[in-house]
This record gives C-alpha cells, structure tokens and sequence, in this order.
C-alpha cells in the first residue's frame, strides 16, 4: 500500500475536488485502485477529498477503508448500517462532500482513474455535467447490446441526450449536487436527475477495461429495475402512450364493431373465425395486463414516497472533522 501522503494543511483546506465512490464488496479491487486513483487526483495539484460509501459490505472492504482513511490524508468513509444501493451510496457521499467539483467512480476499476483531470479540465471549460462515453467497452455482446437499447429508449421517453447512461465515472459542478441534494426522492437515477439541473452538459469519450476481480453487483433483473425507475421517474411518457393506444383501439373497436354489422346485413351470420377472435381478445389482455403494471409502477413510486423512510442509515463515517 502506499505511504500516506505529506499534504501540509490538507485536513483544515477545502478540498476543490470530491472523488465519490459507493463500494460493495469489493476487497479484492480497492489496493489496485487506491494505488492508481491517489496519484491521479495528486497529478491534477488541487486539494482534493476521496470519499467511500461502504454499502453494506459482507466481505473485508470496510476494514480495508478504515484502513485506508488512516494512512491516506484526504481519505474518508461513510459506513452504511445496510445495503441500500449503488445511488443511495453516492447521494450520502454528496451530501457529505465539500468540492468544487465532485466526481463519481465506480470501485471495480472498469473505468481508469487516470481519465479524472481530463473531466476536471472540462469542468473548467464550463460544462455543469460532464458525462462519459465507454470506448471499446470490455462487456459481453448481450450486455452492450441491451445497454444501447436502453440509451436511446430513455432518450426518447425522457428527451434527454445521452449516449451511455451507464457509465458512472462522471463530474458534476457543485450548484448541480447542491441541487440533488435538495431533491429527497427514494428512488432516483443520478446521471439523468442531474442532467435535469444541468445548463451546459458535456459528455466525452473514456477507456473501458473488463473487470479483473470479483463480480458485477448488478444482475440481469437488477438492469431490468433500473431503467424502470429510470423512465418511471423522469416520464410520464409511458402513460401517455398508454392512453394513446387506448384510444386508437377503442376507435379502431369502434369500426370494427361496424364493419361486423354492415356485414352480417350483406352476407348474414357466421362462425367461422372463433380462433381468431380468441387471439385478438388475448391480445388486448395482454395490453391491458402491460398497462396496469406501467400504472403500477407510478402508484408504487408514490407509496414509496409517502412514507418517508430514510432513504440510507449511517451507522458511521471515518476520516471526517466530526
């Protein structure tokens, strides 16, 4: 591990940036990304602060970041008293975070740390949000494939501009989490909420490298949930298109309903095409079953909000002035 850092004053400075990183179970990746993310942040010459939210980790990780607070100046942890998600973790980090500039990775090192001062540099520029793009991204084809699906539906329904939501190595200027902090909903997607508070966002092209140890902590139905609350949370498309097609078939059934009477005056009755009847009523109640559950999905946001549980516990934090 490397030595702790002779910064002269850093304690009583105000860190300009704020490297916020939600950790789960991740023992084996923290070493090899200390040892490549302290002397990054060091390379840009600005105060800087690393904060670790450990999400509830059944492994090693938050004895490996108590550590890591007391040897390296600027380090500091939140200690969850649970698991309550990837976006939970940074939201406490941001509220706890004091930079200009604050930047969140991921811990599993998929995305360098060295790509850091170029976010900073564009931050500067006077972007507000400076989201990446995953080049030569190191995943299986069905993963990226789902992945690009998922871009440009969002993008449709939300009308916002992303190509690649799922990258989380990002920069944010302060008014922007100042903002996120405000907001106190329980289920949210950072990248997106963000870009709603965001004047002048940037995106720009990163490395990607496959993760070398451990596993993905989010699994296929985990992907699913999260573009749900995605476009659930930021649209209300999805009901109004609902509402559209209910519309155009209720005209269509309409017409139709004609067309059948007109018919049995000219050619008379008949019997012929009862398994075609079946499937058409099949299929209309499979639309309807479809449209309760994008109803409830609003109805379960709302129950979740109305209770006004917590939306994290700290049980914690190390390397803070408390």
């Amino acid at each position: 591990m490397l030595p702790k850092a002779d910064i002269e004053g850093h304690g009583m400075e105000k860190p300009y940036l704020s490297i916020v990183i939600p950790v789960y179970n991740e023992e084996a990746n923290l070493a090899p990304l200390m040892e490549r993310l302290y002397p990054a942040v060091q390379g840009t010459g600005r105060s800087f602060e690393i904060i670790f939210t450990n999400d509830g980790s059944r492994d090693r990780s938050l004895e490996i970041l108590r550590r890591m607070a007391e040897d390296f100046a600027g380090v500091k942890v939140i200690e969850f008293n649970g698991n309550f998600g990837q976006h939970m973790a940074i939201l406490a980090a941001f509220e706890m975070s004091a930079g200009e500039i604050v930047i969140t990775l991921d811990a599993d090192l998929q995305n360098p740390p060295e790509e850091i001062p170029r976010l900073v540099a564009e931050i500067e520029k006077g972007h507000d949000v400076v989201g990446t793009i995953r080049q030569q991204r190191q995943d299986s084809t069905f993963r990226k494939l789902a992945s690009r699906i998922v871009n440009i539906t969002t993008n449709k329904i939300t009308g916002m501009q992303m190509r690649d939501y799922g990258c989380m190595l990002r920069a944010y200027h302060r008014y922007v989490i100042d903002n996120i902090n405000r907001c106190r909903e329980s289920t949210t997607f950072i990248p997106a909420l963000a870009q709603t508070f965001a004047s002048n966002p940037s995106e720009i092209e990163v490395g990607h490298a496959e993760r070398s140890m451990g596993e993905s902590k989010y699994s296929f139905y985990s992907l699913i949930r999260l573009n749900f609350d995605l476009m659930t949370g930021f649209s209300v498309v999805p009901l109004q298109l609902f509402a559209l097609f209910g519309i155009i078939t209720s005209v269509l059934s309409v017409a139709f309903a004609i067309f059948l009477l007109v018919r049995r005056f000219i050619v008379g009755a008949e019997v012929e095409g009862v398994f075609t009847l079946f499937a058409i009523l099949f299929f209309f109640i499979g639309i309807i079953i479809l449209g309760i559950g994008i109803v409830g999905e609003y109805v379960g946001r709302i129950y979740q909000e109305v209770r006004k549980r917590p939306r994290f516990v700290v049980r914690r934090t190390y390397g803070f002035d408390e």
